[in-house]
């Protein structure tokens, strides 16, 4: 393993910075100042740990450009896009500082005595996040984990590191203690597996690929420690023919070519109901034509380039080699320069067997399929092994009701394609992932329950 790791600008290849890969000696160093800062940490009163994490709210908010500018210098997102997520940051530490001290336990009914549940921290935590959002996905984690009271491990994708590092620095601001929250930097193959190995990382909260969450928790498997995962999706667009297909083909475009396709919850595939199929893919195309690809500097750019040249080749061999019954029927031009630029393209198939519909590929591409009728559609979205978000579009709210509840998947909209709100859980089903994140519920995520029984008998 190289002893650091260039961080490459994606518009124009450029050397941004050299962070440190940190070895698994240096992990493990860091997980014993995490247990130690963990003994104090733990005891802060709800009430204390909230007002931290409100402080680390308000910096976050203060800081918001510069982290904005940090994310589409590394990322090549959009600048509007950063700014967007960096003002979700500050949103999901003020709920979660909200939330410290409503996550209640419960008292349960007993004959000869009192008994009662009450939630403690795991301890050490270690919190893995992808390259496509660092700074928000990383909040998800943090904010819950902290707000339980665990101490936290963040080890950000190699590629994207630079708005963890400035979180590690706000949060000493905040008022947290050195080694209650660090940053390990570093490939996930060495980094990430010394965290996931590590007897002393009681829980593990990864966001990423399917493939390597299997083997975070095979690693996991040897200690017996809690691992959530959020994993990959092929998210499928539901559209019925008495949907309103002006808004339907409206909003699909920034459904998946947002964030150049770099999202587990793009809706990647668009079923449409075969009566309308031929206007709804006119419609679509001429919507997808107005979509800006520039500079990510720029305001106006709605889609800059992909994260890498490494991930330009990945998503490059699925256009590369389409099987024979996948045709190509729109395909945008791309800014000049050298940068990791990809361009936007539909695509059109009747096999759901093949690649492009299958496997994840995580660019800008859509594929648009036909189906017959409300069982087709539902057999249609489920043929995939990912099951994380979707969309149905009709004015049927009955019919609407018996689709969601029909599809495998864990986040699904109606009439809308957001997947995501701070206040809302948020997972996925079969091989999309396990637990959820956000709302309430990511406080039990990040907490174990112990039952304790009194007897009240002389």
């Amino acid at each position: 393993m190289e002893e650091f790791t260039d961080i490459i600008n994606p518009f124009d290849y450029s050397v941004i910075e050299r962070c440190e890969n940190y070895s698994k000696g240096k992990v493990n160093d860091l997980i014993k100042i995490s247990l130690k800062a963990y003994e104090k940490y733990s005891k802060v009163s709800p009430s204390d740990r909230g007002l931290m994490l409100r402080r680390f709210a308000d910096l976050v908010d203060k800081h918001r450009l510069e982290l904005a500018q940090l994310e589409t210098l590394n990322v090549g997102k959009p600048i509007s896009d950063s700014l967007e997520e960096i003002s979700s940051v500050a949103e999901v530490f003020y709920y979660y500082s909200g939330a410290v001290d409503k996550h209640f336990g419960t008292t349960v009914p007993v004959s000869s005595g009192l008994d009662l549940t009450i939630y403690e921290p795991f301890g050490v935590v270690a919190a893995i996040v992808p390259w496509n959002f660092p700074a928000l996905i990383a909040s998800w984690k943090l904010a819950p984990a902290l707000a339980c009271g665990n101490t936290v491990i963040l080890k950000p994708a190699e590629w994207t590191p630079l708005t963890a590092l400035k979180l590690q620095d706000l949060a000493l601001q905040a008022g947290f203690e050195k080694g209650v929250f660090q940053v390990a930097t570093g490939v996930g193959n060495v980094t990430g597996a010394a965290l996931a190995e590590n007897e002393y990382v009681s829980k593990i909260s990864f966001t990423g690929s399917t493939a390597v969450g299997k083997s975070i928790m095979k690693s996991a498997a040897d200690n017996l420690k809690r691992v959530s995962l959020e994993l990959g999706g092929k998210s499928a667009s539901i559209v019925f023919s008495d949907a309103d297909l002006m808004k339907a083909t409206s909003a699909q475009p920034m459904s998946v070519f947002a964030n150049c396709g770099q999202d587990c919850c793009a809706r990647s595939r668009m079923l449409i109901e075969e009566s309308v199929y031929d206007q709804v893919k006119e419609l679509l195309i001429n919507s997808t034509k107005s979509i800006v690809l520039g500079d990510p500097a720029d305001k106006e750019t709605q889609v800059g380039p992909l994260v890498s040249s490494v991930h330009k080749s990945r998503v490059s061999s699925f256009i590369d080699n389409l099987d024979k019954e996948v045709e190509i029927i729109y395909e945008s031009e791309v800014p000049a320069g050298k940068g990791a630029y990809f361009p936007i393209i539909l695509l059109e198939t009747q096999s759901e067997d093949v690649a492009v519909v299958q496997e994840e590929i995580f660019g800008p591409v859509l594929t648009l399929l036909k189906f017959k009728d409300e069982l087709d559609a539902i057999r249609l979205a489920n043929a995939t092994v990912y099951g994380l978000s979707g969309s149905i579009w009709t004015k049927d709210i009955s019919k609407a009701l018996r689709v969601a509840q029909g599809l495998k998947s864990g986040t699904l909209s109606v009439n809308s394609n957001s997947s995501v709100r701070t206040s809302t859980p948020f997972g996925g089903y079969k091989q999309s992932g396990i637990g959820s994140e956000l709302g309430m519920e990511a406080m039990q995520t990040f907490s174990q329950k112990k039952n304790i029984f009194i007897s009240t008998v002389d």
